[in-house]
């Protein structure tokens, strides 16, 4: 039976802008130039372009399969597999926004540590972090939008600090442009993927969106002005950086950002790494939501319950992550994850999706004859 939110958990449709962008914007921002100018070079805004543009189709396929009336995947899931079947490829996807949530954890201590404190311990840092998670979800997910509204505010700080690159940047470092081939634009179009992984949480939050199918809109453009946010900033880091400095520079953002320099402001690049744990926390909290909400679908847990053991879970997962080759792991297999859930799963339940309304369309018509 399908799952009927109330309408006081239910959030405007305009809010779904804000739900995506943030779950959207998080680490991947300060070092995804890295890995995209691997494959495409000068070109790897193109693929940045490619990327984003993708994504539309992925959404529009999301609202079409889960829309009217409005369920999340796990109602999916059962529909098209049973119920048994059904919530145990769901419990999967409990792991998948695990995976999700321990790499931005993860990244963001090890900048914090690496950037700001290099003798503080992973530990302590994580705690600190937990904490603010559990207040956040624990206040459901109407917390969590307003959350993600000030996190979108302030993750449009990011393309006002790049005017001070630009004044240093050289276009020619751009040029040539469109000398990549297709293979080479659509490999860093993968590795792109770092960087707008979490907007699948759409497939768990959508019955708590109100008219869904009437606020399509939101999503497309939020997408739209990602996309455009972040081809702006991989356009400027070419400019800014030469190909060989850049090959291996880690955090490229956060090294532009270390050049601005004001007369009362000297190291920027605190401020703005102190600024943009107000940016992942909404995607940190967004996907360990979606985890306690597919628990509670599926299991018998109370939220309040699954949402201590998956914090504890997450702070042990957090422990091994010691050193840079296993951290750079970690991000590795979580954009894996992540594209054949996009790019493969979400496709394929599209296409059962249709084939089981054209289905259900026939049988009407035949009982309707008879």
């Amino acid at each position: 039976m399908q799952n009927v939110v109330k309408d006081n958990y239910l959030v405007s449709g305009f809010f779904v802008f804000f739900l995506i962008h943030a779950s959207i914007v998080g680490v991947g921002a300060l070092s995804f130039q890295h890995f995209v100018f691997e494959f495409a070079g000068n070109d790897a805004w193109i693929s940045v372009l490619l990327m984003g543009l993708s994504l539309h189709v992925i959404i529009w396929m999301i609202f079409k399969m889960l829309g009217n009336p409005a369920k999340d995947i796990i109602d999916l899931h059962r529909i098209l597999l049973g119920k048994f079947l059904g919530n145990v490829i769901s419990l999967i996807f409990v792991g998948y926004y695990f995976i999700l949530a321990l790499a931005v954890f993860r990244g963001y201590i090890e900048i914090i540590q690496i950037w700001m404190f290099p003798n503080l311990r992973t530990w302590v840092l994580a705690i600190l972090l937990l904490i603010v998670i559990y207040y956040v979800v624990s206040g459901g997910f109407r917390v969590i939008t307003g959350f993600c509204f000030f996190g979108v505010i302030f993750s449009w700080l990011l393309p006002l600090l790049l005017y001070f690159n630009i004044k240093y940047g050289h276009f020619i470092n751009v040029l040539p442009m469109f000398n990549h081939s297709l293979k080479d634009l659509l490999m860093s179009s993968k590795n792109s993927g770092i960087m707008f992984l979490g907007f699948e949480g759409l497939l768990i939050y959508f019955p708590f969106i109100k008219s869904p199918e009437k606020n399509v809109k939101w999503a497309h453009l939020s997408l739209f002005l990602i996309t455009l946010k972040y081809s702006v900033l991989i356009f400027v880091t070419i400019m800014y950086f030469s190909k060989g400095l850049l090959r291996h520079t880690y955090w490229p953002t956060l090294v532009m950002i270390k050049v601005i320099e004001f007369s009362f402001i000297a190291r920027i690049e605190f401020i703005f790494i102190c600024i943009w744990l107000m940016i992942i926390i909404p995607m940190l909290c967004l996907s360990i939501w979606s985890c306690t909400r597919i628990l509670k679908r599926v299991t018998k847990l109370k939220p309040t319950l699954s949402l201590l053991l998956i914090l504890v879970a997450l702070f042990l997962a957090n422990l091994p992550f010691n050193d840079r080759v296993r951290i750079e792991w970690l991000g590795n297999n979580a954009v894996e994850l992540g594209f054949y859930c996009i790019y493969v799963y979400i496709p394929l339940l599209f296409i059962l999706s249709m084939i089981r309304g054209k289905i259900s369309q026939r049988k009407t018509k035949t009982i309707q004859f008879e």
